[in-house]
C-alpha cells in the first residue's frame, strides 16, 4: 500500500554528499536541517525520512528543502545506497517481507501475524 516516491540522484562537486531529487515535496518552501537522529522531534514525512536514513548507518546529516534532499555521507558510503529509502518512505506495506504477513492475502496467514485478531481486508485496484 502507498506509492514509491520517484527519485534521482544528482551529481555534485563535493565528496561525501549526496543530492537527491524527489517527485514530491517534503517541506513546502522550508528548510529541514538534522545534524544527529536526536534533533528529529517531529512525525511528520521529513521527520521519518530523516529517522530512517540515519538508522542506515550511512548518513551524518540530512538537509531537506522542498523535493530535494541532501545527505552528508558517512564513510564508505554511496548516495546510490540509500535510494530505496528513499523510494520506500510512502510504502506502508512492503513486499520484501520486512512487514511480516502484511502483504499476505490469506486470512489465516494475516492473523498469525498479529495474533489471531486482525481480519483480512481485500485489496482494490482503482482508475
Amino acid at each position: 500500500m502507498g506509492q514509491p516516491i520517484i527519485v534521482v540522484e544528482k551529481p555534485t562537486q563535493t565528496p561525501g554528499i549526496a543530492r537527491f531529487e524527489l517527485n514530491r515535496s517534503l517541506t513546502g518552501m522550508g528548510h529541514e536541517r538534522f545534524g544527529s537522529p536526536e534533533e528529529i522531534l517531529g512525525d511528520r514525512p521529513v521527520d521519518e525520512l530523516a529517522r530512517r536514513l540515519f538508522a542506515s548507518g550511512g548518513v551524518k546529516a540530512v538537509h531537506a528543502n522542498n523535493a530535494v534532499v541532501t545527505v552528508e555521507l558517512a564513510e564508505g558510503w554511496k548516495g546510490a545506497d540509500l535510494l530505496d529509502i528513499i523510494r520506500g518512505l510512502y510504502i506502508h506495506y512492503p513486499t520484501d517481507g520486512t512487514a511480516g504477513a502484511a502483504s499476505s492475502t490469506s486470512s489465516e496467514s494475516a492473523g498469525a501475524a498479529s495474533g489471531g485478531a486482525a481480519e483480512p481486508v481485500e485489496a482494490t485496484e482503482s482508475a
